[in-house]
């Protein structure tokens, strides 16, 4: 036992020796001992007090996310629903356009749902760019709800709903009114033509064309319609030109200059269709100079300026001339294009002779009545009876007897 506790101690301590100890060489001391803390920077500071304030809310948002909040969920939820507007398909809503894209623009309708107007929704015609339709940022205008993206709620609006209703109410109005308006042809099949009448399609059928034009001849023109059938619920809107045109015909008394073009030659003149109404023109009121062949003269397909000589409504017929319209005798046959510019200043001159001519024979019914205090000026107009002027059955220039 003895032996080990020996050898345990022996490698406890390094043996004894019995040579002198050195001491430890002292430990060298810094230069400088810094003890403390480091200042911060202003920056440092600022960005430390926006850490404690970021770590201070995001435990209030973890424990109490209602706290200094002076209303709850459900609050909002039911100011939402208040201020919400009515959003049925058919609805009228108000809002501002702001922002257009290439397929439309957004609207804001102060709700809470989104609302879109498509392109071909923008107004009545085809249009390439919702530019061209006058729809921009900015723009304040009353909208119809068409439709719901059930996607994601977006309403589908319309300015072209609200335009239609103006528009067939319009046609219904001018229909009643029976007043004559202009269609431009836009296109055409085998039994007709399409116009653009207060932006909506109506069709013209052949047979109420005046003219014998095709419809590639009329396409891109403007013609004169009166409305036949207008019928909102079936989407039919039938017009007719010649109706337009006869009607505006009847309006032309004798001395009234038209324009027309020859439909047919006949060995007697050549008939002339003046919108509607074929009138004759006859080989004696072609020219002051005698015209042995019309067909030298006139061709069919020819447009011509015409004077209405006398117009028989009840039995259709319109006499017609050119012949008072040449300034001088034989025109019509040397230079035809003369004839036409003159035609509206022939044509006073023709009616101012006419009413003097009437004026005349007024005054010659007058002479047998005295009564009615009028009488003619040398210069043809009518006017009162002068004190002076003798009536039939006065005493002036007769004798007595006596």
């Amino acid at each position: 036992m003895a032996s080990l506790a020996q050898h345990v101690a022996g490698l406890a301590s390094p043996p004894l020796s019995s040579a002198p100890r050195r001491r430890p060489a002292a430990p060298t001391r810094p230069s400088a001992l810094v003890c403390g803390t480091y200042a911060l920077t202003k920056e440092e500071r600022e960005r430390e007090r926006m850490c404690q304030l970021f770590d201070e809310a995001s435990e209030r948002c973890r424990t109490a996310p209602m706290e200094g909040v002076s209303f709850s969920p459900e609050d909002l939820d039911s100011a939402v629903e208040s201020t919400d507007i009515d959003t049925d398909i058919g609805s009228l809503i108000k809002g501002t356009v702001f922002m257009t894209t290439s397929n439309g623009a957004y609207v804001d309708i102060q709700s809470k749902s989104t609302a879109f107007l498509p392109l071909d929704e923008a107004c009545l015609l085809d249009v390439n760019h919702i530019e061209e339709a006058g729809i921009r940022a900015g723009l304040v205008e009353e909208f119809m709800i068409i439709d719901e993206n059930p996607g994601d709620e977006t309403l589908i609006l319309s300015l072209q709903a609200i335009q239609q209703d103006l528009a067939w109410e319009r046609c219904r109005q001018l229909q009643a009114e029976d007043v004559v308006v202009t269609g431009k042809v836009i296109g055409g099949n085998k039994g007709g033509v399409v116009a653009l009448v207060e932006g909506l399609k109506g069709f013209v059928p052949f047979s109420q064309v005046s003219s014998k034009s095709t419809a590639e001849e009329l396409l891109d023109k403007e013609l004169p319609l009166k409305f036949v059938e207008v019928d909102e619920e079936q989407g039919r809107l039938v017009l007719s030109n010649r109706k337009a045109m006869a009607d505006s015909q009847a309006q032309l008394g004798i001395g009234s200059v038209v324009l027309g073009t020859v439909e047919s030659l006949k060995p007697y003149g050549a008939f002339i269709d003046i919108g509607g109404i074929n009138g004759l023109l006859h080989v004696s009121q072609i020219s002051h100079d005698r015209v042995a062949d019309i067909s030298t003269v006139l061709q069919p397909g020819d447009t011509l300026k015409v004077m209405i000589l006398s117009h028989d409504r009840e039995r259709g017929r319109v006499s017609l001339s050119t012949k008072k319209l040449e300034p001088t005798p034989g025109d019509m046959i040397r230079n035809p294009k003369l004839v036409f510019e003159k035609a509206d200043e022939m044509a006073q001159i023709f009616r101012q002779r006419i009413a003097q001519a009437e004026a005349m024979a007024r005054a010659d019914m007058l002479r047998f009545q005295p009564e009615s205090g009028l009488t003619l000026s040398s210069e043809g107009i009518l006017g009162p009876l002068s004190s002076d002027t003798p009536s039939e059955g006065s005493g002036e220039g007769q004798t007595t007897d006596e």
